[in-house]
């Protein structure tokens, strides 16, 4: 009998651990394909530029293929200029970009676990609004720019602007990482286990890498109708917004840029310090022994 428990109970633990590796799988991906609404918002963001532009060209814009999702993406483009997108997406990126010249200081959004005795958690309820408010709005937009057949390549240059490119995805990751910690894990976090869960190398890295997937296979194409439009186009309500926010998002990536390279400066001036230290105790001791061979 008392076998028989012990195996029971290995296997209840076997098949718990098993459980809970399964569930931490489904949180990574949940939290990645959650964090990678923000990019996919400059995605829209940038097939809105793009779709102002032609129906500026031709007000029969489009002629044929009406889905439903495409009164959505009529409304964002045409009869609200202040979309709560636009909205969101200015908060996310201001938001971002405090944080990173505050040195990684959490200031906008209240505790996560809230008051004791009401259990009242204010960032949570608004982490849950924000998400599902973004996610609405992608994905409607998304499918109805796929229905109305806009995509905003064709404006960019390879060339002259590589290092704004890459400036800008410096940018676009820092604010996806702000905009997944914040926003996405607390969500994910206490749908799955009712508590906060301590970030792991593993999210990183996933999140990353599919980041760079999502720029290389769409983004790099089509992100920089948001300030070439304006060169061609008169100024509008979305070409503002869209311009505005790319800016943000490329000062961000200079911030980060500046502070790697502070980062490396430190490194390299501490690592000279240390030598220099090496050299005159080994000085020091050279001399002490010719003192003692003297004597």
């Amino acid at each position: 009998m008392a076998s028989m428990n012990i195996t029971k109970q290995k296997q209840t633990i076997i098949c718990e651990n098993i459980f809970m590796k399964l569930k931490e799988t489904l949180q990574v991906l949940t939290i990645t394909l959650l964090s990678l609404l923000l990019p996919l918002s400059f995605l829209l963001l940038s097939r809105l530029s793009t779709a102002d532009y032609l129906l500026s060209l031709n007000a029969d814009f489009p002629a044929t293929a009406k889905p439903s999702s495409f009164i959505f993406f009529s409304l964002l483009l045409k009869y609200i200029p202040l979309t709560p997108l636009h909205l969101l997406v200015s908060l996310i990126c201001i938001a971002s970009l405090v944080h990173a010249l505050n040195d990684g200081r959490r200031t906008t959004f209240p505790s996560f676990s809230g008051s004791p005795v009401t259990n009242v958690r204010p960032r949570l309820y608004t982490a849950w609004i924000v998400l599902c408010t973004l996610q609405v709005c992608v994905g409607l937009g998304i499918e109805g720019s796929i229905g109305a057949g806009v995509e905003g390549g064709g404006f960019g240059d390879d060339e002259s602007n590589f290092v704004c490119r890459v400036v800008f995805f410096l940018g676009l990751h820092g604010t996806t990482v702000y905009w997944s910690r914040v926003i996405v894990k607390p969500v994910v976090d206490d749908t799955m286990f009712g508590f906060e869960v301590e970030e792991r190398w593993v999210d990183r890295v996933v999140m990353g890498v599919s980041l760079g997937g999502l720029w290389w296979w769409r983004l790099r194409d089509e992100v920089e109708s948001l300030v070439r439009v304006v060169e061609v186009a008169e100024m509008g309500a979305v070409e503002v917004m869209g311009w505005w926010l790319y800016y943000v998002v490329v000062m961000i990536g200079m911030v980060r840029v500046v502070k790697g390279l502070i980062w490396f400066g430190v490194i390299l001036l501490y690592r000279k310090v240390e030598l220099e230290m090496r050299d005159v105790d080994i000085d020091n001791g050279s001399s002490s022994l010719r003192v003692q061979e003297k004597v």
